[in-house]
């Protein structure tokens, strides 16, 4: 059984050549394989190993400073679904391109995935206003499932979103938007950018689709979460759609999200 890990971190780091490196020597010596992505604005990382491995990896990194409050996600496969390890520097951990979307400035405000369950179940949020859920991945993840009746954009990559969005921002003025993705990343520098262009309506789903499924489940959600890597997708209890040829056990956290050929998305 292999631990699959998934985790980021937004936090300054100057140089972030060395702390690449130093990644690199940790995973490499635990034999893990997945993705490791560092930049000027933190970290991003989705590993897979054994359990041990994997708690020595995240105990030697909580040792950095920086890192030592940093959210991990976890889940189980019987297969490594990573061919290799790769570390990276990166301009941004997820590209986006806006000055104006750096989590380093500030987060976007969060909505808890138990109250955002909350809101959908009555209907509208707290003040009666309704609730639109705004999904800020790709057409291939939304493929293969998204929240009931989220608005969902034509886009293929990340960067495109803000021409997507943009004949949709009269129809929302009235609304409450939650913008959510795979694991946090995207929805959290969507968030930043529509409220630095106006949109002061719009919250981030804390955790994203996955942090969703672990403490709520399945509710308001159809189909499948996509994850980038040979897993495939996960369903609301964390089951890997493939895993070994058969569909494998979850358990209550949220694997990686970095596919064997260099794509990466959270």
């Amino acid at each position: 059984m292999f631990v699959n890990i998934a985790a980021y971190h937004f936090t300054p780091v100057e140089d972030p050549a060395p702390l690449a490196a130093r990644l690199r020597e940790l995973a490499g010596s635990r034999d893990l394989r997945g993705t490791v992505l560092v930049a000027g604005e933190g970290l991003n990382l989705f590993l897979a190993g054994t359990a041990a491995a994997i708690d020595g990896f995240v105990e030697a990194l909580r040792e950095d400073a920086r890192f030592a409050g940093i959210g991990v996600k976890y889940s189980h496969s019987r297969t490594q679904p990573f061919a290799r390890l790769k570390v990276k520097l990166k301009r941004e951990i997820i590209a986006f391109r806006r000055d104006d979307a750096s989590p380093l400035l500030g987060r976007a405000p969060a909505l808890a995935p138990t109250d955002l369950a909350r809101w959908l179940d009555q209907g509208h949020d707290d003040a009666g206003r309704p609730v639109v859920m705004l999904d800020t991945r790709n057409r291939e993840e939304v493929g293969h499932g998204s929240f009931a009746g989220a608005l969902t954009l034509p886009i293929d990559n990340f960067t495109d979103l803000p021409d997507a969005l943009e004949p949709h921002r009269e129809a929302l003025a009235d609304a409450t938007v939650v913008s959510f993705c795979t694991g946090g990343i995207r929805c959290e520098k969507a968030a930043l950018w529509m409220r630095a262009t106006g949109m002061d309506n719009v919250l981030q789903l804390d955790g994203g689709i996955l942090g969703y499924f672990e403490q709520v489940g399945g509710a308001h959600y159809d189909g499948r979460c996509f994850v980038f890597d040979e897993r495939v997708a996960l369903d609301p209890a964390l089951r890997p759609l493939v895993d070994g040829g058969d569909v494998g056990s979850g358990n209550n956290g949220a694997g990686p999200e970095a596919p064997g050929n260099g794509r990466q998305a959270a």
